[in-house]
This record gives structure tokens, C-alpha cells and sequence, in this order.
């Protein structure tokens, strides 16, 4: 006949308990971490547990030698070691358990005869509240089911212990022992809990804070895309009709020029096709955008008027104008109006009462724009926004291959400056749009 044998051990156990004898034998550095809040305040518990550690040891002293008449060198060494544990368990929270246990044993043993009628044994009256400190930087640092370990085996110990070696007429203390370590792993577990979630809360805050910076370039990208189509709309179909009447401009032409220009138009028309049918989809996501078609897309011609709009908010601004006024790329027009519009819309939510400034410049080769506003006169009200416009801001001045800083001024206010290319087709600055390594190459 074959012999049963009991089937092994399901692996989640055997990977169970490998990890806990991990954590209990372990030798291993964890120190006690800091406070995070207040920052004053970072290592009040690492001070408040040395000064608890001089009292272990002098109050573990005077119970040998008061209450039990133990003598000599042994209650120095005995207090040394309990203090020495204390310290220890800002460091290696497990091996000061062990360091614990064992003092607790020598305790015992030193005062084995010396135990008179009503004493307490194998723990002295204080023992226990010396070895709490331990236990609980123990469940501070270790996983709940580590602390539950470490304090089951405590007063197995100590059962045992008093089970076999309880000197005559003594007292038992397992009841108060257990009272004291379970409610000292209760608290620990409780402020660990309390850390751990305020650290994942942190994380959490961080990890929004970052997807929401993402999900909002994003959506400016997504809206300069729908703000754009009309522009680049425009261009497809004037190089459509260009291509469909360029054959009647030149006297007998060509079957092989006819080919390239329809080639061209139907490229162009393919092109503008798809064009809107891809944007398309971007506008259905949010059919009232200002992007709509139904919407002229603005440009600076209309800067008084959004002035005006600002100034009947309740906010003091000023304009002027540098150089020879003149229409720009439709793309540069949009981006410029803009710009000028999110920096006084940021005025007027986040410094109420101040006086603002919008300057545009005209140079031969770039556009520049600042808009600064003077230091609020009254707090500004809470804002429900998620506070990225300027990531709006800088994502339009990088797609023509512009510049954009902004920053506190020294009198209390804040400043917004653009730098734009007239003609981002011409920018010679690597990355930029219309730019052409190959071309640069060759020039």
C-alpha cells in the first residue's frame, strides 16, 4: 500500500511565513522617521525617546535595588542595557526587541531569589512600561502582522516563564503585561496607519497635481489645433484653386505640367479633406469652443475692444503701441491676441485692484508683447481654476518658434513678455516650426 502523505502547504502560507521570520530575525536599519509637520518640530520624537530611555534605565535600577535587594555590578549593567534598548529602537526597532527580551530574562533571573511574598515575577513593577517604548517603535515601523508577532511572542515568554520557573508566593503581572504591550501596538499601529496615509495622500497630490498640468497642455493643445484649422484651411484651398488655374495662365502648356498642377490639387484638396475630418472631431468634443468655425478667430485689430471688455470688469489698463502697426500671419495674430488676453484675465483674478500695462512692439523681424500689472490692493478670491495658463501660453509662443517668460516683479506685481517671429516660415532656431535642418544645412 502506498503511504498518504499530507499535502504541502498552499505557497501564499509558505511565502506568509517566510516574510514574518524575515521580519523577526532581522538585523536590519529602519530608522524612526521625522516628523513631516511642523518642520520645527521634525525630530521631537527621536528627543523625546532619549530622554525616555535615561529614565528606563534609572527607574530599572532603583527597582533592583529597593524592591528586590539585588546588589553589585549587576544593576548597572542590567540598567545600562535596558536604556541601551530604548536607544537602540530609533534605529533597529527589531533587534532592540531582542536586546529587550533578553534584558528582561537576566531581570528575571537576577532577582529569581530575591522575590518575597506579594512580589511580582518573572516582570519587575516598572518592566513592562520599559520595554513599551521598544514594542512600540517596533509597531511604528513594522507591518501589523510583524507587531502582533513580536508581542505574542513577548508574553509567551513570559507565560512560559512563570509557568515553570515562578518562584513561591510571588505575584502574577501577565494580565497588566498584556493590557500594557496590547495597547502600546494599538497606538503604534494607529500612528503608522495615520503616517502611511498621509504620505500616500502626498503622493497622490503630487501624481493630480502632474495629470492635471498634462491634462491641460493637452486641452490648450487640443484648442489651438481647433483655432488653427481655419487658418490652415485657408492656405490648402488657395493652393487648390492656385493649382486649378495655373494651366490657363501659360499660353499652350504642358500635358506634363498640367499632370503636376492636378497632382497638386488633388493632393491639396486630399489634404484639407482630411484636415477636416480630423478636426472635426476636435470641434464635436466642444461645439460652443470660441474655435468654432461659426467664430471669426481674433487678432490684434480687435485689442481695443478686448481692453474695453477688461476695463469694464473693473481693472485699470493701459495699452501702447511700438512701431508701424501691421497685419500679421493669421497664426501670429491669433497666438498674440491670445496671450494678451489669458495675461488679463490672470489680472484680474489673482491681483484685483491693481493697474495693468499691455505693450506691443513692432520690430522688422519679431512681435513682442508685456503685459505687467502693479501689486494688488485687496487679497485675491479663491480660484476654482487649476491655475496652468501660462502652460497655454508658453505652448502658443513655442509653436512659432516663439519665447515666453513670466515671473513676480520687484514691486510686488507680476509680468508677462512674449517674443513672436513675424514670419515663423523664415525662424532659423532649430525646432522651430517651418524651419528646415536641411535647408539651414545648405544655406
Amino acid at each position: 500500500m502506498k503511504q498518504q502523505t499530507e499535502p504541502p502547504a498552499p505557497v501564499e502560507e509558505r511565502t506568509a511565513w517566510s516574510g514574518v521570520s524575515r521580519e523577526l530575525f532581522t538585523l536590519g536599519r529602519d530608522p524612526l522617521p521625522r516628523m513631516s509637520r511642523p518642520r520645527w518640530l521634525a525630530w521631537l520624537p527621536h528627543v523625546l525617546l532619549g530622554y525616555a530611555a535615561i529614565p528606563c534605565g534609572v527607574l530599572t535600577g532603583m527597582q533592583l535595588n529597593d524592591h528586590y535587594g539585588v546588589l553589585g555590578t549587576a544593576v548597572l549593567g542590567l540598567s545600562l542595557l535596558t536604556t541601551a534598548s530604548v536607544l537602540l529602537s530609533m534605529f533597529r526597532p527589531i533587534a532592540a526587541w531582542w536586546l529587550g527580551l533578553v534584558t528582561a530574562a537576566l531581570v528575571a533571573w537576577a532577582i529569581h531569589g530575591h522575590v518575597g511574598q506579594g512580589q511580582s515575577w518573572p516582570w519587575t513593577p516598572v518592566g513592562p512600561f520599559t520595554l513599551a517604548p521598544v514594542i512600540l517603535m517596533v509597531a511604528l515601523r513594522v507591518p501589523p502582522r510583524v507587531t502582533v508577532w513580536v508581542i505574542g511572542i513577548t508574553l509567551l515568554l513570559s507565560g512560559l516563564a512563570e509557568a515553570v520557573f515562578r518562584p513561591p508566593h510571588s505575584q502574577t503581572m501577565i494580565a497588566a503585561v498584556a493590557v500594557v504591550f496590547g495597547f502600546v501596538g494599538i497606538l503604534g499601529y494607529a500612528l503608522r496607519a495615520t503616517r502611511l496615509a498621509r504620505g500616500k495622500l502626498v503622493e497622490q497630490e503630487t501624481l493630480t497635481e502632474e495629470e492635471r498640468a498634462r491634462r491641460t497642455l493637452l486641452e490648450e493643445r487640443s484648442r489651438i489645433a481647433r483655432e488653427l484649422h481655419d487658418v490652415v484651411a485657408h492656405h490648402m484651398s488657395v493652393i487648390s484653386i492656385q493649382a486649378q488655374v495655373a494651366p490657363h495662365l501659360v499660353e499652350n502648356p504642358s500635358e506634363e505640367l498640367k499632370e503636376n498642377l492636378t497632382g497638386i490639387r488633388e493632393n491639396a484638396l486630399e489634404a484639407l479633406t482630411e484636415l477636416r475630418r480630423v478636426l472635426g472631431v476636435l470641434r464635436s468634443e466642444q461645439p460652443d469652443d470660441p474655435a468654432n468655425p461659426h467664430h471669426p478667430q481674433p487678432t490684434l485689430a480687435e485689442l481695443d475692444g478686448l481692453v474695453d471688455n477688461v476695463r469694464g470688469a473693473g481693472l485699470d489698463v493701459t495699452t501702447t503701441i511700438a512701431g508701424i502697426r501691421r497685419p500679421l500671419t493669421p497664426g501670429v495674430e491669433l497666438t498674440a491676441y491670445r496671450i494678451v488676453q489669458e495675461a488679463l484675465s490672470n489680472c484680474l483674478r489673482h491681483a484685483p485692484g491693481s493697474r495693468a500695462e499691455v505693450g506691443v512692439a513692432y520690430g522688422p523681424r519679431e512681435l513682442h508683447l508685456c503685459v505687467a500689472n502693479s501689486a494688488p490692493t485687496r487679497p485675491a478670491p479663491p480660484s476654482q481654476g487649476a491655475g496652468h495658463g501660462l502652460l497655454g501660453m508658453r505652448e502658443r509662443a513655442g509653436m512659432l518658434g516663439g519665447e515666453l517668460a513670466a515671473g513676480p516683479r520687484p514691486d510686488g506685481g507680476y509680468e508677462v513678455s512674449a517674443v513672436l517671429p513675424m514670419d515663423p516660415r523664415t525662424d532659423s532656431r532649430d525646432g522651430a516650426p517651418g524651419s528646415s535642418p536641411d535647408l539651414k544645412k545648405d544655406a
